[in-house]
């Protein structure tokens, strides 16, 4: 390493984000880095530890430990460095084509499992690598790069969220001639409309397609290959293989009384509503509006989060997020030792401006909805809710029940349910055909990536259910490589 010592005689510091009063007004990019001196800083805070686990991108206890992109990490934080961005840009590409994208979205497993996390704030890696991307961006050296060869072969995708344009990406610089279906308006998928421009800006999205399409990558939008007679009689016919990388798009319901009442809504469809809009894609009535609204967020994560903060900035009255699981610790557990996935308590943005805003956390614990409660013309007005106690059973399973006496009558305009997805849409397997596991994923084995149809493959979310955005570009790319040895030996 450049500093050896580096470690030791820096802190670790990342850029700063625009304060809440400012931020909350708009919907774009909040968070700026930090200056070429301080980045190189914190580069020089990656210790030559040896086994970088930080690169690794194993499961422990079933959460992934280091990168699923076994980006080359150690590498490219010296390159930052030694202000080499030539070639940390190169080496940072040789795992990840879409830095853009994780080095804004991603959770960063790779700092849980960074050596210095040990006993100290990791170091930066996922700001590095923002950094890299972003100042070769600035500076123009991301370039469209067409495969210099081509051969007769043709490939369809049908998504193009982060793992269809990742298996699209790679395809393309084999020599395929890649064509990508995307029932909505624009290309991106999950990119585009699952999250808000204010943590993923629209136009890198945009600008990402557009190399893609440079490249000799065609998009199809308003292509709904599991609707369209025509468009599934091209993709099936025409085709030497298909690609089913359609996420894990059908949202987890609540079934409880009142569920119909108007003003229950899905969180993915609030959210893809809001960026349309946002894109004057749509006129005032064609989205759900939280202004003056009490707004009830159902569940956590990240979607959880990204409800809050566009509700904030549509200038709802009040917002309170429901999470049926307890509270996370604000350390470490014995139970839960590096380098496992850390699994601690943490205030995300949406949480941090609602804090302001409102003046306390939204987050309610071991809290569900039992009712939903609507007015006489079936608008909804109230949720009733109370406290879980989560216990095990004689089995060892873990299951909850209601706290008796804790029922809890809110006033409630719009209820957003967030409380993850349950596997691909149905109309995917009626199409294709593809045999569907109990938990509602398209049945491939990881490695080949084959359904039951000889020349139909999956990857993403659609195969391995709601996942991280750095795994579904691992999994992009990993099919890749499994059609085009499919079509080689064809």
């Amino acid at each position: 390493m450049g500093k050896p010592t580096g470690f030791l005689e820096f802190e670790r510091k990342v850029g700063k984000n625009e304060s809440v009063k400012k931020r909350i007004e708009h919907y774009n990019e909040f968070h700026s880095l930090l200056s070429k001196e301080e980045q190189k800083i914190q580069g020089s805070r990656c210790m030559d530890c040896g086994i970088p686990f930080c690169q690794s991108g194993i499961l422990l206890k079933g959460m992934v430990s280091g990168c699923p992109l076994n980006n080359l990490i150690p590498e490219f934080n010296d390159l930052v460095y030694r202000d080499n961005l030539d070639l940390a840009l190169d080496r940072l590409l040789k795992t990840n084509p879409f830095p853009e994208f994780t080095g804004r979205v991603c959770p960063a497993p790779c700092e849980s499992s960074c050596t210095l996390a040990l006993n100290a704030p990791s170091v930066s890696i996922k700001e590095n690598e923002r950094y890299i991307i972003d100042k070769a961006m600035e500076d123009g050296r991301i370039k469209a790069n067409p495969p210099k060869y081509r051969n007769d072969k043709k490939v369809a995708i049908i998504g193009s969220g982060p793992s269809g344009l990742s298996a699209a990406f790679y395809l393309n610089r084999y020599g395929y001639t890649v064509d990508v279906y995307e029932r909505e308006d624009t290309a991106g998928g999950l990119l585009m409309y699952g999250i808000p421009n204010m943590k993923l800006g629209k136009n890198l999205v945009q600008n990402r397609v557009n190399l893609l399409k440079e490249e000799g990558i065609t998009f199809y939008t308003n292509s709904d290959a599991a609707k369209d007679e025509s468009i599934k009689n091209k993709v099936l016919n025409e085709y030497d293989a298909v690609v089913l990388a359609t996420g894990a798009t059908k949202p987890r319901d609540l079934v409880v009384p009142g569920r119909k009442s108007k003003g229950v809504y899905f969180a993915v469809d609030y959210l893809k509503g809001s960026t349309k809009h946002v894109y004057n894609k749509t006129n005032e009535k064609d989205f759900v509006n939280a202004k003056n609204k009490n707004v009830l967020v159902i569940g956590g994560g990240d979607t959880g989060t990204d409800c809050i903060a566009t509700a904030i900035r549509q200038g709802c009255s009040n917002v309170i997020q429901l999470e049926i699981t307890d509270s996370l610790p604000i350390e470490r557990l014995s139970n839960n030792p590096w380098p496992e996935w850390k699994r601690t308590l943490k205030i995300d943005y949406g949480q941090e401006e609602a804090i302001e805003v409102f003046g306390g956390d939204p987050r309610r614990y071991c809290s569900s909805v039992k009712e939903f409660i609507a007015d006489t013309d079936g608008n909804l007005k109230e949720a009733k809710f109370v406290k879980v106690q989560w216990i095990k059973d004689e089995t060892g399973r873990v299951t909850f029940k209601e706290v008796e006496g804790s029922e809890e009558i809110i006033k409630v305009d719009i209820a957003l349910l967030a409380m993850g997805f349950i596997g691909t849409e149905e109309t995917i397997k009626d199409t294709f055909n593809v045999a569907i596991s109990d938990r509602g994923n398209i049945v491939a084995e990881y490695g080949d990536f084959k359904t039951n149809i000889k020349n139909i493959f999956s990857c993403g979310d659609a195969r391995r259910g709601q996942s991280l955005v750095v795994w579904a570009i691992r999994e992009g790319l990993e099919a890749a490589k499994a059609v085009n040895e499919y079509l080689v030996d064809k």
